[in-house]
């Protein structure tokens, strides 16, 4: 599988005060009242809450319709392309990949900007053939930009799913429906620098940051997969990847 080159890019989110100010709620914690008479009870410890994490999830379907050509994109047949092995497809995109086994990748995808820090994903995903089409898993995330960014590696973990099917009731006709339903979820502990601002604040700028790249994303990724379905159709067996990669 090919993968298209992407550039850096920025996404800037700018969180403007509500009319009412947040306040900040301090944890909860338990208070032991005691006399003279009890002064040799056991004391029971404060409890703690663990560092505050915050969580951001997006989610976005993206649908095509596809003419289908004298090598069909799907239908009964098993020289189908939605049948082809993951390394013959050339739609994901990436700055730069790297091949862990014909079915798992390493993507140095595009850099994007969450408040003022620069973040450089490094993604490690399966693309798994199903009856009906494929799906893109990540199996695992490492951040790479500004220090900050760095550090937080051992301290978030991330999920997504890429679905990419096509319409099983139209499998014979001329014209065919892909559709690509993509979920991204991120759970991170929120560093000391930011832990002044409400958590509702952060969660809502990390998840429009999701929200932002499915949206540009998802229409281009559709894109490609028909334009390298077209190119298969036509009997090219060097297609290159054909997205710029740039969000």
């Amino acid at each position: 599988m090919a993968f298209s080159s992407c550039s850096p890019s920025s996404i800037s989110l700018h969180y403007k005060n509500p009319k009412t100010p947040f306040s900040l709620t301090h944890k909860p914690f338990l208070i032991l009242a005691s006399s003279a008479n009890d002064s040799t009870r056991p004391s029971l410890p404060i409890s703690t809450n663990s560092n505050p994490k915050a969580r951001f999830i997006a989610r976005r379907s993206e649908s095509v319709t596809v003419r289908q050509l004298a090598r069909p994109l799907s239908n009964v047949r098993s020289d189908e392309y939605m049948s082809l092995p993951a390394s013959q497809y050339s739609v994901l995109d990436a700055e730069r990949i790297e091949r862990i086994d014909d079915c798992t990748f390493r993507c140095h995808v595009y850099r994007f900007k969450f408040f003022a820090f620069e973040v450089c994903p490094v993604l490690v995903v399966k693309v798994e053939l199903q009856p009906n089409g494929c799906c893109i898993k990540l199996l695992s995330c490492k951040l790479e930009g500004s220090p900050i960014v760095v550090a937080q590696n051992d301290k978030f973990d991330a999920s997504m799913v890429n679905q990419i099917s096509y319409d099983v009731n139209r499998g014979n006709s001329l014209w065919q429906k892909l559709t690509s339903d993509t979920v991204i979820e991120v759970n991170i502990e929120i560093p000391f620098a930011f832990r002044a601002i409400p958590v509702q604040a952060i969660e809502s700028a990390g998840t429009q940051v999701l929200e932002q790249i499915l949206k540009l994303m998802l229409p281009r990724f559709t894109a490609q997969l028909v334009k390298d379905y077209q190119a298969w159709a036509s009997g090219d067996t060097s297609r290159q990847p054909l997205g710029t990669g740039e969000i």
